[in-house]
This record gives C-alpha cells, structure tokens and sequence, in this order.
C-alpha cells in the first residue's frame, strides 16, 4: 500500500471530519453561532461608517435563512469530502491514472469548503459587511486559517507522486 496515497486520504478525511464537527456544532448548539451571524449582518459592532452601514442586514428572517444556508453548505461540504475520502481509499491501490480520477468529489468537496471560507467569510463578511473592524465578531484570522488548511491539502491531494 503506498503510504502518500493513504496520507492523501486521511488529510480529505481530516477535512471531512472538521467540517462534520462544525455542521453538528451549528445544528446541535444553534444559538453559540446564530449570534456571530446575527452581530456580522447586522453590523452592530462596526464603526457605523454611514456609507458601510447601508449594507446591514438586520432582518432575523433573511439572517436566519443567511445562516441555514451556511449550515447547509458545511453540512455538504462534509459530505462530498467523506464520499470523496471513500474513493479514495478504495482505489489507493490502482494504477495512477485511476486513483488520479478518483480524486474529483474529494476535489468537489474541498473547493466546496475553500468557497465557503473565501467567499463567505473573507469576502462577503469581512469585507462587505466589515467584519474586520468588529473586536468582538471577527472571524476572519479563523477563516484564513481554515482557507489555509484547505488549500494545503487541495495543493497535496493534486500532486500526483503516487
């Protein structure tokens, strides 16, 4: 058994786990972070720039769905990356070409979770809803590790040393 490829599978894995933690962690201990939602939409510990603070969102409706959509594409996230982490260890002994091709839902899964960091959390809440200026409600240094993380394994998970 060629132990790159069986570390290639436990770092999908690994991914897999972390994002099943967070989405069990969101629908068992709703409220923990339904708040940190709530605070980055609403904006209500920004600098209340007046232009900045047209972007706030303070409607619990929209945020809550904001926030069911985010436990949706955890939850998702989790899942391609389980399946992908599967087809992987079931081919981890096939040619390279065939383990290669396996690596697509675990790719799928991956980029899911790259997404979710980069675009939702860096971009749409750091920068549109100016996360960064909260000391209380920042989730970006968290975020740009996670991206990190993520990236790590995508970039390891691609090279094809088999």
């Amino acid at each position: 058994m060629n132990i790159l490829r069986c570390i290639k599978v436990a770092m999908v894995a690994s991914i897999a786990l972390f994002f099943s933690v967070i989405a069990l962690d969101n629908f068992f201990d709703f409220e923990s972070n339904w708040i940190f939602v709530k605070h980055v939409f609403s904006m209500d510990t920004t600098f209340h720039d007046p232009v900045l603070m047209s972007r706030a969102i303070t409607n619990s409706v929209i945020q809550k769905y904001a926030y069911y959509f985010i436990m949706s594409w955890e939850a998702l996230t989790a899942v391609l990356c389980w399946i992908g982490s599967v087809i992987l260890l079931f081919n981890v002994n096939q040619s390279n070409l065939i383990f290669n091709q396996s690596k697509r839902i675990a790719f799928l899964g991956l980029f899911l979770g790259f997404l979710l960091y980069m675009i939702g959390f860096i971009i749409i809440g750091g920068e549109w809803f100016s996360m960064w200026q909260s000391s209380m409600w920042n989730g970006q240094m968290k975020a740009g590790l996670f991206l990190s993380i993520i990236m790590f394994v995508m970039i390891f998970l691609q090279c094809e040393i088999s």
